[in-house]
């Protein structure tokens, strides 16, 4: 199983999301296609209800750490759903990386 799919079944058992999207950007960065080394995650749950910020990427970090060692950026856009609805539904695109494409 990828890091990609195994970090997406992982956050979907802990949290029950309401939407989930787990991307591979390491085609972006010096990696290049193929590698395992970028990832962003949007994840929007009932479960941040009341969190912070901070709370709710710990809360994430803790499901994912077995998965993500060799990981070497992380992206996190975590939302409750009234959050992301007021959002338009649209996490922030990533910044453009020097080494990348």
């Amino acid at each position: 199983m990828s890091v990609e799919s195994t970090i997406a079944q992982a956050l979907s058992q802990a949290f029950n999301p309401v939407f989930l999207e787990v991307e591979n950007e390491s085609y972006l960065h010096s990696s290049g296609k193929g590698g395992d080394s970028h990832f962003k995650v949007t994840l929007v749950s009932a479960c941040f209800e009341g969190q912070s910020l901070v709370g709710r990427h710990r809360s994430v970090q803790k499901e994912i750490a077995p998965f993500t060692q060799a990981v070497h950026a992380l992206g996190m856009h975590t939302y409750t759903p009234e959050e992301w609805l007021a959002r338009g539904a649209h996490a922030p695109d990533s910044p453009t990386c020097a080494g990348g494409r």
